[in-house]
């Protein structure tokens, strides 16, 4: 398990434990309510745990085909390869591009929406420079 994700599970599980010890101390009154409260928060925190991974593979297949469309607009009849890094640690979207016809050279692009798509990165083969490469785009990322 990745130490970000450690991290968010100890976080939640102390911010739990400091509900329901609070709700336990209330006064009876309503002690009822927030235990009823705590718990809710619990299941809340739990769906959240449990439907990220998936609502950002979601997010990430969207971002795919915007990339995908704004590539067959930008450069039509070229075929090319989407990949993205795997890990807590790097930005889902964050697209990593390698063209057909330029081997060895690898473009990342910064998805945002479909109207905000950018290069980010570029990781030409050893000795080139960026700007000697095909599909080396100069614009700024906002």
């Amino acid at each position: 398990m990745h130490p970000i994700t450690v991290i968010e599970i100890l976080m939640s599980a102390a911010l739990i434990l400091i509900l329901f010890v609070t709700a336990i101390l209330m006064p009876a009154k309503i002690r009822k309510l927030s235990i009823i409260a705590a718990f809710s928060a619990t299941v809340l925190i739990l769906l959240f745990f449990t439907f990220r991974p998936f609502w950002i593979d979601y997010q990430v297949s969207r971002k795919t085909e915007q990339l995908n469309q704004y590539l067959e607009g930008k450069y039509p009849g070229q075929e090319w390869e989407v990949s993205r890094r795997i890990g807590r640690q790097y930005n889902p979207y964050h697209m990593m591009v390698e063209f057909e016809n330029e081997k060895g050279w690898t473009y990342t692009y910064s998805v945002v929406d479909e109207k905000n798509i950018c290069q980010s990165v570029w990781t030409p083969p050893e000795g080139r420079l960026p700007n000697e490469g095909e599909h080396f785009e100069h614009d700024d990322c906002d």
